[in-house]
């Protein structure tokens, strides 16, 4: 194994010397398929968000001892047995789902992420992509041809790595994503009936695929909603949303309706309500992630009076007066 790709992987290198490393990726296959294998492991080991009790210092020196192991492999064998266990690790670990649909090194795959986690993975060209509950993103192992193509059912944030020269687009339902070097979020739930596009750095080419090809440029603080054939384009309101990313629910003057949806969808549980009255209110605030639907509940439960009642084998939730 390559002594200065475990140093990248381990943030040893400076910045000249991880653009030095970067350019030998791209031209030396033996060096490509390694960094492959550690990026692999490296995006199953360093998800921000753990579950109680965890501690991440500890999952980085986990992270940190399986790169020692890996230097020491001699062999192809060896070294996919100790992915193997890095696998096991971070299913047991982190709860994050992590499918390999090709054995080869030039094929796909699929990360998903289930209710109550994110995930932040970088990919072979240097993009980071953080990836929201109840979604999934497919991604080649390394990005051959004139585009950089993943696919996105669900949500996803997108730092660009620039390279004008080889497109990064993202499909969605009905919907295509051309960026070069740029920020942006993406929302396309087969849930809902809408691919939201938000832009907060660079520009975007944003194509409606359905019913006839329509395609529109985004700019910084803008964002497009694709419905029903239609692109409306508007203001972002709140950047805070985007704190999803960070491990943080903002809302904004929101209906306590509307946040108990996202809820319920965060956390993959049903709330029921048994009185009206306890949806009247607008509430602004943000909230860790990590803290779970039952301890956002109870900090809006103080400043509003409700009872919580929680059926924990059906995975039901009932607030009432």
């Amino acid at each position: 194994m390559d002594e200065q790709l475990l140093k990248y992987f381990q943030e040893k290198l400076n910045t000249s010397e991880q653009l030095e490393l970067l350019r030998k990726v791209s031209t030396d296959e033996e060096l490509k398929k390694q960094y492959i294998k550690l990026q692999n492991l490296h995006g199953m080991l360093d998800l921000s968000i753990l579950p109680p009790g965890e501690n991440k210092e500890t999952i980085h020196l986990n992270y940190i001892k399986l790169l020692k192991r890996v230097q020491k492999q001699k062999t192809r064998k060896i070294v996919l047995t100790v992915m193997g266990y890095a696998a096991a690790i971070a299913f047991l670990i982190i709860s994050t789902w992590w499918v390999a649909d090709s054995a080869k090194y030039s094929g796909t795959n699929t990360l998903r992420v289930p209710a109550g986690q994110r995930a932040c993975i970088t990919l072979q060209d240097g993009t980071e992509v953080w990836v929201n509950a109840h979604s999934t993103l497919t991604y080649p192992s390394q990005f051959n041809g004139k585009e950089r193509f993943v696919t996105l059912c669900g949500e996803a944030f997108f730092h660009i790595a620039p390279n004008p020269s080889q497109p990064f687009i993202v499909s969605t339902k009905d919907t295509k994503i051309e960026a070069l070097g740029t920020q942006f979020n993406v929302k396309s739930y087969p849930e809902s009936d809408f691919v939201q596009t938000s832009l907060l750095e660079g520009s975007v080419r944003i194509t409606n695929l359905k019913p006839e090809k329509k395609n529109i440029i985004l700019y910084p603080s803008q964002e497009v909603i694709v419905r029903n054939g239609k692109m409306d384009v508007k203001e972002i309101e709140h950047l805070s949303y985007f704190l999803w990313k960070d491990g943080i629910y903002s809302f904004e003057e929101e209906e306590f309706k509307s946040i108990i949806q996202k809820l319920e969808f965060y956390y993959d549980v049903k709330i029921v309500v048994k009185d009206s009255s306890i949806l009247d209110l607008v509430y602004t605030g943000k909230f860790r992630q990590q803290d779970g639907v039952d301890e956002i509940l109870r900090i809006f439960q103080k400043i509003q009076k409700f009872n919580i009642k929680k059926d924990r084998e059906h995975h039901i939730i009932t607030l009432s007066k």
